[in-house]
């Protein structure tokens, strides 16, 4: 096992756990009831890592600030609300890395930008709240992502040392905030990544492909 490591947080959507299918659902219901048709998922995909402003930006093109935006994100976010475990799951390449983490006696929590509101009730439905050594949503400290202070509270939740942590996500964000917070961070390829930078510009510690290789990079294999 790579010395100094003793736990690893996860972000939740994109990289954790595959709730593209109920945000997009969530975006296209929306669009039916304006009398618009459905988009494809392939192209609601790439923005579900910045929630409702991605989703509103790629389905009707608006954003913060914009008179229709605060209507479209209530209601957005209501649908949302009521599916959000219909087809959300861990992904299943993720849970043989999970187990192995725990057989090899490391923590691991989850940190995301999502609101407790809508956190909570997806990381307990899918049974992660009584497996995870932390966990912190978008609003239980102060500031999120990339500030620094949601990772912390997860290594204070943990009991480990901010060094002793490792960090995983699929926004650039996820590596500002592991670097912030003086951890190693670990860009996840196969999650939504958004339309920005490309994931090699992140300056991430490692870009792992799978989630096979977070275990290849923590010498676990």
């Amino acid at each position: 096992m790579r010395a100094g490591v003793q736990a690893v947080l996860f972000d939740l959507d994109g990289t954790l756990v595959d709730s593209a299918p109920d945000l997009a659902g969530a975006a296209n219901e929306l669009r039916e009831r304006h009398q618009r048709p459905a988009l494809p998922f392939e192209a609601l995909r790439p923005m579900v890592g910045a929630g409702a402003r991605g989703m509103l930006g790629v389905a009707f093109g608006v954003a913060p600030g914009d008179a229709a935006f605060d209507t479209l994100r209530e209601d957005f976010l209501s649908l949302y609300e009521a599916r959000m475990l219909r087809e959300t799951r861990v992904f299943a390449a993720m849970e043989p890395v999970l187990q192995r983490l725990e057989g090899a006696g490391l923590r691991w929590g989850i940190v995301t930008n999502k609101h407790e509101r809508f956190a909570w009730p997806v990381i307990q439905g899918l049974g992660l709240d009584r497996r995870a050594a932390a966990l912190v949503a978008g609003d239980t400290t102060p500031h999120a992502k990339p500030h620094p202070a949601p990772l912390l509270e997860a290594a204070r939740q943990a009991g480990v040392a901010p060094e002793a942590c490792i960090y995983v996500g699929d926004d650039l964000r996820d590596i500002q905030a592991g670097r912030a917070a003086g951890m190693a961070a670990l860009a996840a390829a196969w999650g939504y990544l958004g339309q920005g930078e490309a994931i090699e510009d992140w300056a991430a510690d490692a870009v792992l492909s799978e989630p096979i290789d977070l275990l290849k990079w923590l010498e676990l294999t």
